[in-house]
């Protein structure tokens, strides 16, 4: 991820986080008060009707009273009744244990004791990868299931002669209502039946526990009066469940979004090799149109360089070889070239760089040519004396 990309998305998260807590200031702000106002309210009417009990001594049966809600104590629960309800039997500890590995963590009751703190720690770091794995398999087995059954109604909307795209949308969704009719909306009436809560409060629970956030103000569970041991145990599956669910919805977004990143680079590497394709084809039309009075651009012809300059430059008749022979390197001129009038252009070249050098040029053979007869001294004729016939005038 880029740099500007990763600032991008903390400014948006630490927008969204501010946008939060603004929203949930002025929302809960007045209650906290409201309700600090009658806790404040009922204070001053106790110690009012009872005069003998200080001020100091109700502040600290208030905070003894917090601390033993805190660590699982009912405050319905007294020492002459004959309640049997503890929040550590077995199925409340199991459930508790479930919390741990799952990372929910309500926090309705807490461990007291340094003793189990200090067997929590390896629980929980022995636990959350074990719970993982199990997590990962049971959602790819899910999902499977989920998606298998599923492509059995694509087939019958495939037999109907319904668009590929619309059907595959149509699955997204059936996959998605299913499962949030059988981890969402059936939970949801179950808990408004067991625990006595209304709408609101059960799918808000649901939510909360099915994305790990576990505020622990609603439990399943935790209400004295059920005390079914095999209630608890029953949640815990249903939120095993839940959360290889969604972890299969994530999957599969993940897995959608990276094929449709792998199409992205894919359409835009065809779309910049067809743009370099374009841009040759091009350029070779507008090099041809020139004409051989214009060299082509610099960048795009082959540079070769001149030739050693001779000592003394022998100029001898070449005598013809048949094209097979293999032929000694020669000069720029006769070397095969992509673009017409490109030959003038090397010869240009060549031609002033040598120049520049005080070489002489070495002329490329123009056919057969005969070589001249070789001429004879001519004497200096006197007066009187014939003319050879011999010596050419």
């Amino acid at each position: 991820m880029r740099s500007t990309t990763l600032l991008a998305l903390l400014a948006l998260v630490l927008l969204y986080l501010v946008s939060g807590a603004l929203v949930f200031r002025a929302l809960e702000q007045p209650h906290e008060q409201q309700a600090q106002r009658e806790l404040g309210e009922v204070r001053e009417k106790f110690l009012r009707a009872h005069p003998c009990v200080s001020d100091q001594e109700l502040g600290l049966l208030i905070k003894e009273v917090a601390d033993a809600l805190g660590g699982g104590a009912d405050p319905e629960t007294n020492s002459t009744s004959n309640s049997s309800h503890s929040a550590w039997d077995l199925g409340s500890a199991f459930f508790f244990s479930g919390t741990i590995i799952t990372t929910i963590g309500y926090g309705n009751v807490a461990l007291r004791t340094d003793a189990g703190r200090l067997f929590c720690i390896f629980y929980a770091l022995v636990g959350i990868p074990l719970f993982g794995i199990l997590l990962a398999g049971v959602g790819d087995r899910l999902g499977s299931s989920l998606r298998r059954g599923i492509g059995h109604i694509e087939a019958i909307f495939l037999k109907w002669h319904v668009p590929p795209e619309l059907v595959r949308v149509l699955s997204a969704m059936l996959f998605l209502l299913i499962g949030c009719l059988l981890f969402v909306l059936t939970p949801t009436f179950v808990f408004c039946y067991m625990e006595d809560w209304s709408k609101l409060e059960a799918i808000y629970f649901v939510i909360v526990t099915l994305t790990t956030v576990g505020f622990g103000d609603y439990v399943a569970g935790a209400d004295p009066r059920q005390d079914s041991p095999a209630y608890q145990p029953l949640v815990w599956f249903w939120i095993l469940l839940g959360l290889a669910y969604f972890a299969s919805v994530l999957t599969t977004i993940g897995n959608w979004l990276r094929v449709v990143s792998r199409r992205t680079r894919a359409e835009m590497g065809g779309l910049t090799a067809q743009a370099a394709s374009w841009t040759g084809t091009v350029t070779a039309r507008v090099t041809q149109r020139v004409g051989p009075a214009a060299p082509p651009p610099e960048k795009e012809r082959p540079l070769l360089p001149p030739p050693p300059c001779p000592a003394q430059p022998l100029v001898r008749p070449r005598s013809p070889s048949p094209p097979e022979k293999a032929q000694p390197p020669s000069p720029p001129t006769a070397s095969a070239l992509d673009y017409p009038s490109e030959n003038l252009a090397f010869i240009d070249e060549s031609s002033d760089t040598q120049s520049e050098r005080g070489c002489p040029l070495p002329r490329a053979p123009r056919g057969r040519r005969r070589p001249n007869p070789t001429r004879k001294p001519v004497r200096p004729r006197g007066p009187g004396r014939p003319r050879d016939k011999d010596v050419p005038v």
